[in-house]
């Protein structure tokens, strides 16, 4: 009843194209994890959207938008996009938003760009606030969508304001009015109001009505606050775990879970990248694909595809299928490189761990393919792909054991092919 897409490395893989066209069957699109950290861009009919928070679904008219409760928003950047798809004759009716969400304030982006200030190991945070505000969570002192429309709303921000400007005082930072907030806050919830609901309950419905349920992942696996390489990572679970805690969905409805990679990789932020092409392979790769940050319009670090890291993100997600985007960016290279193990001070084998100091001594094995695939996006039948392609393509599924479902042959909606 519910499928599922996850992104397998760093995140940028491309969900949102993958999202877009399993939508076109679903009733239900759901975002379960991070906040307006993630970003997903979809091309249709020559005009490009950029979704920080909601569901990108919302394109498909009459498939229902929602934000789980495993998301921490921003008031301001999600009035902003719903503004922007209303100028662009999107219909938002279909728009829902979990009361259990958690809320972003602006104390929590002043934390996020403190703490990475004053930090000697940087993390490479987008300075969101994403992190404070998950802390917030875990701390039980954050604000939830709820609480905006609650009578002690005044009283938790002016307590949490009170907090946090002890410590922006601390190190020079500039404090915050707890009264201007409010005031603002609750004109963000004014607006807001009538696309808050429970959505746990509203999911259960679907799912007794047999509706197909399509959950949106955000960031990726190596970014996972556990399973990740950690501390270089997000402040959630961006892997099947987070998107049942984050929908409010128990396992047993999950269905197809898709992993969405690149013929390539790339990295946004600090943190271990063995296949990273520092050089100018990296930057060819770069301007090929263009890997600029959604979110933060940062150069993406790129480097090969690491079938060892993919492998593992096949396991801990129990990824049914692959998709695989980017094969036109990657063919447009005379050789092409694909890591198959890793050599540990002379060891060959295909683990993959996040502990950095084992990373640190490893060197990634690589196969060498060729490429100049030639102009594909045009072609509908994985058989019809060059043979080159073909080679690559089958070697991926060969070492990781899981199918590839999807192969994107173009940066436009309709430049896919889908397997049977």
């Amino acid at each position: 009843m519910v499928d599922v897409v996850i992104g397998t490395f760093f995140g940028d893989e491309g969900k949102g194209k993958i999202i877009d066209f399993l939508s076109q069957n679903a009733k239900v699109s759901v975002r379960c994890t991070g906040g307006n950290n993630a970003g997903h861009t979809i091309n249709v009919n020559g005009k490009k959207f950029a979704f920080h928070l909601i569901p990108s679904g919302i394109l498909n008219k009459g498939t229902k938008a929602i934000i789980g409760n495993g998301v921490v928003v921003n008031p301001k950047v999600l009035i902003e996009e719903l503004e922007n798809l209303k100028a662009n004759n999107i219909d938002i009716s279909n728009f829902y938003i979990s009361d259990k969400a958690q809320v972003i304030m602006p104390y929590h982006v002043a934390m996020d760009e403190l703490q990475e200030d004053i930090r000697e190991n940087k993390i490479g945070t987008t300075k969101r606030g994403i992190g404070p505000s998950y802390c917030d969570k875990i701390d039980r002192s954050g604000i939830r969508i709820e609480d905006l429309y609650s009578k002690n709303f005044e009283s938790l921000v002016r307590e949490n304001v009170k907090s946090k400007n002890v410590i922006f005082k601390n190190y020079g930072y500039k404090t915050f009015n707890s009264e201007e907030i409010i005031k603002e806050y609750k004109e963000y919830a004014e607006y807001l109001k009538s696309y808050v609901t429970d959505t746990v309950s509203m999911l259960h419905e679907s799912i007794e009505k047999k509706e197909k349920i399509l959950c949106e992942g955000a960031q990726a696996t190596l970014l996972d606050i556990d399973l990740g390489s950690y501390p270089y990572v997000t402040s959630s679970n961006p892997t099947i775990g987070g998107i049942c805690s984050g929908s409010g969905i128990g396992a047993k409805y999950l269905g197809e879970v898709y992993g969405v990679l690149k013929a390539y990789s790339s990295r946004v932020g600090e943190g271990p990248y063995i296949t990273e092409q520092n050089n100018e392979i990296g930057d060819t790769i770069r301007e090929l694909g263009h890997e600029y940050g959604t979110t933060t319009k940062r150069p993406r670090r790129c480097g090969w595809l690491d079938l060892v890291a993919l492998k593992y993100s096949c396991m801990v997600n129990g990824l049914t299928g692959l998709a695989v985007n980017h094969v036109d960016t990657i063919g447009k290279l005379d050789k092409i490189k694909l890591c198959v193990a890793y050599n540990h001070n002379g060891d060959i084998n295909m683990k993959y761990s996040t502990n950095a100091e084992y990373i640190a001594n490893c060197s990634p094995v690589y196969e060498e393919f060729e490429g100049n695939f030639g102009d594909i996006s045009k072609i509908k039948r994985r058989e019809d792909l060059p043979e080159n392609a073909k080679k690559y393509l089958n070697r991926i599924e060969e070492l990781v054991g899981v199918p590839i479902k999807f192969i994107g042959t173009g940066a436009d909606r309709e430049d896919m092919i889908v397997v049977e």
